[in-house]
């Protein structure tokens, strides 16, 4: 009988201790998934994915291309991770693993990847045009950064036939605000930049061009400060040098004849001369009146340039000077606006010079032209310095700008 009490007893025993010994099953700590990235920028993102009650996650990120365990590896409690110091214009990839204990974790997602936006524009003259960050890719291309746009003007400045690729970069989250048909009100570290060129060919744009000079306006503390950027004969950089310069150009024109120009680059003292208003640096071009034309200021308003304007059809046009709708005095008062104003006007440079005020709004009687009129016609007819006007900035009448004037002042009695 003891027998067989000890042997049922050991049969127990065994029974229950292999019932012990059984292996546990652990469910697989589930892989997290719809992996995001949000509020990119320049230097950080938020990275987030689908929670999967996990007691934590781990985050590796690298730029593209990384192996798993050389990155950046970050364990966060909550499903998302913001990530800060990353560099401008540059692709990462991002995996992510649950934690569901120190012993159970899931495998680690399929490879995201995201994009950080372009680097800021940089509101301060560095030493190379490229560190600015004002245009994107080739710089040659003068394609603009993300944070600027191009603009244009109805009626230009004459600079020795020269194009100009106008652009204006706002801080983010900031516009240019309307105050009247003058200049709007520009935000502190607002960047306005002109780039003169030539087409080799302007019969075929494509045979390429050659950039002469970006001269650059910038808001600091409320106050614009001029800079000059010299482009390089291998066209990859423009220098910073506010000294004068000459570059010899030629080009072939429209009716295929071939122009040479001793383009002179003014220096930061004649850019002050007609870039000041009471000894105090403002813009010359981009006036609204001037802008208001083709639906740009209405684009401007769309895309979150032009702030405190709603209408555009309540701003003036000024006239395009080769526009022959308008009237002859219209036309000459335009151009006189824009190539002349600037100096002949109240605390312009000449204002002590002479009686001449050339701005469009001034009415014609307190605008001394009938009285100057000869002398007008004299100083623009031949090129003659210092006597001939403008004073700087072109080497050469421009023809086309005299014969309107001249057959404006003709009509005058």
């Amino acid at each position: 009988m003891k027998s067989f009490l000890f042997a049922a007893f050991m049969l127990f025993f065994v029974m229950s201790c292999s019932k012990d010994d059984d292996p546990v099953t652990i469910p697989q700590c589930a892989k997290p998934d719809n992996v995001a990235a949000s509020n990119i920028t320049h230097e950080s993102a938020t990275v987030s994915w689908n929670s999967t009650n996990a007691s934590s996650y781990t985050v590796e990120f690298g730029p593209s291309g990384f192996a798993l365990g050389s990155g950046t590896e970050t364990d966060v409690t909550d499903n998302n991770l913001d990530i800060a110091n990353l560099t401008a214009n540059t692709t990462y990839d991002v995996y992510v693993m649950a934690n569901c204990s120190s012993i159970n974790t899931s495998l680690y997602t399929d490879v995201y990847s995201f994009t950080t936006a372009a680097p800021l524009v940089v509101p301060q003259f560095m030493p190379t045009l490229s560190e600015l960050n004002l245009f994107s890719g080739d710089l040659a291309n003068l394609t603009p950064s993300p944070y600027a746009f191009v603009y244009d003007l109805n009626t230009p400045l004459f600079s020795d036939y020269a194009h100009k690729h106008r652009v204006i970069a706002l801080p983010p989250g900031t516009t240019m605000d309307y105050v009247d048909d003058g200049f709007p009100n520009f935000p502190d570290n607002t960047v306005i930049a002109k780039t003169f060129y030539y087409f080799h060919d302007e019969r075929n744009e494509a045979l390429g061009k050659q950039l002469i000079e970006t001269r650059l306006l910038i808001k600091i503390a409320g106050e614009w400060e001029l800079g000059n950027y010299k482009w390089n004969e291998a066209q990859t950089e423009a220098v910073l040098d506010n000294t004068t310069g000459t570059v010899p150009i030629s080009y072939i024109n429209a009716n295929g004849d071939t122009q040479n120009v001793n383009y002179i680059i003014p220096s930061a003292n004649d850019c002050f001369s007609c870039h000041s208003n009471n000894n105090i640096v403002t813009p010359i071009g981009p006036k609204l009146r001037t802008l208001n034309f083709d639906n740009q200021l209405q684009n401007f308003i769309a895309e979150g340039h032009l702030g405190n304007l709603s209408d555009p059809n309540t701003v003036t046009v000024l006239p395009n000077w080769e526009d022959d709708t308008y009237t002859l005095e219209e036309r000459a008062r335009a151009y006189f606006d824009v190539n002349c104003a600037h100096c002949h006007s109240d605390g312009g440079y000449c204002q002590f010079q002479t009686l001449l005020r050339l701005t469009y709004e001034t009415p014609f009687e307190d605008s001394y032209i009938n009285e100057s009129k000869d002398q007008i016609d004299a100083r623009m007819a031949t090129y003659n310095p210092p006597y001939t006007m403008p004073l700087i900035g072109t080497t050469m009448v421009h023809d086309e700008g005299y014969s309107l004037i001249r057959s404006y002042l003709q009509t005058l009695e």
